[in-house]
């Protein structure tokens, strides 16, 4: 395997570690409005993610950096084709993260609202928008044989894609659905498994519709099996779920989240970014990479640093594993 093969690899793996943690994230972030009845209970759901949700964002800039750095050409023709819907989602990122650390400083019932209503809308945005990203990735844009996106923002805006971002949008909500199940107590877990169960079957619909969409049109053995996998633990995670099994719940839509992007990838190899225009003009592992010696470089950059940064991070989700509920969080002044 060629060093190019392997980046693609380790870049998938990152947006794969990326989705399955900040998918949950954003879930809670969704769930400030869909579940939580009170301030006292959006708190709780907050606080499920506040120790993890900037660590969980780092696989996105590893992602970002790692594709800039093993694949110029897809990095360039993907940030400057897909401009707008991605400043839009880093616009995002960004309110998100200050409605964090911004809302509590303030008693005024209008200062937290409006801070709640960013967090709300500041996850529902990007769990979308990054469904619509990897849907037109996956089935091909306008590039020219110059590596050039040459569509625009209406040609992004297709069937495929769109739900595609739908998948995305419901599949990380009932992650996040059952994740604050798994970690909270009280009358709010109740009602997060029964709120993760109705959204895992719309999920299950909408999921079986696009990946069975990607199968007919790219895809192969390998990705059959992988849709296999995510379909039938969609399923289990429901049925877990249902049982009161949140952490195998929890563990069952993580293996969804990981198949599914897993099928993607292998559905989009050995391209990067195909082209709608032309096959020959699509951006491939080979025509899109750096040089093989800035790739064993950042090899070797990788194999000391990533494994380090796995710790630490397990580490923290292993210090903030209790549960909480509405008894924890302090009645407001």
């Amino acid at each position: 395997m060629e060093l190019h093969d392997v980046w693609f690899v380790l870049i998938a793996f990152l947006w794969t570690g990326y989705f399955f943690l900040e998918g949950f994230d954003f879930g809670i972030g969704v769930l400030t409005k869909l579940l939580a009845r009170d301030r006292k209970e959006r708190r709780v759901l907050i606080n499920t993610i506040g120790p993890v949700w900037d660590g969980n964002e780092v696989w996105l800039l590893s992602a970002g950096g790692a594709t800039f750095a093993a694949f110029p050409e897809w990095y360039a023709t993907l940030f400057s084709g897909f401009y707008l819907p991605l400043l839009i989602i880093l616009f995002c990122l960004i309110v998100r993260g200050v409605a964090f650390e911004y809302r509590h400083k303030r008693d005024e019932d209008r200062w937290q609202t409006n801070w709640e209503h960013a967090i709300f809308w500041c996850s529902l945005i990007p769990a979308f928008l990054w469904g619509v990203a990897f849907g037109n990735i996956v089935r091909g844009v306008k590039i020219n044989g110059d590596m050039e996106y040459v569509g625009n923002v209406a040609d992004l805006l297709n069937p495929y894609a769109l739900l595609g971002g739908l998948v995305t949008l419901t599949l990380f909500t009932f992650h996040g659905a059952v994740f604050a199940a798994l970690k909270t107590v009280g009358d709010i877990r109740g009602r997060a498994r029964a709120l993760a169960t109705k959204l895992g079957l719309l999920t299950a619909v909408l999921a079986l519709g696009f990946l069975g969409w990607t199968q007919a049109d790219r895809g192969d053995t390998a990705s059959l099996v992988a849709m296999i996998v995510a379909v039938v633990a969609l399923v289990a995670a429901i049925g877990a779920n249902l049982a009161g099994r949140e952490g195998w719940s929890f563990a069952f839509s993580g293996v969804t989240i990981v198949a599914a992007v897993a099928m993607l990838f292998l559905t989009l190899f050995p391209n990067v970014m195909p082209s709608s225009l032309n096959e020959a003009w699509s951006l491939t592992v080979t025509n899109a990479s750096s040089t093989p010696y800035t790739l064993k470089i950042m090899t070797w950059c990788a194999g000391i640093a990533a494994p380090l940064v796995m710790l630490y991070q397990g580490w923290t989700y292993w210090v903030f594993r209790k549960r909480i509920g509405t008894q924890h969080i302090a009645d407001a002044h």
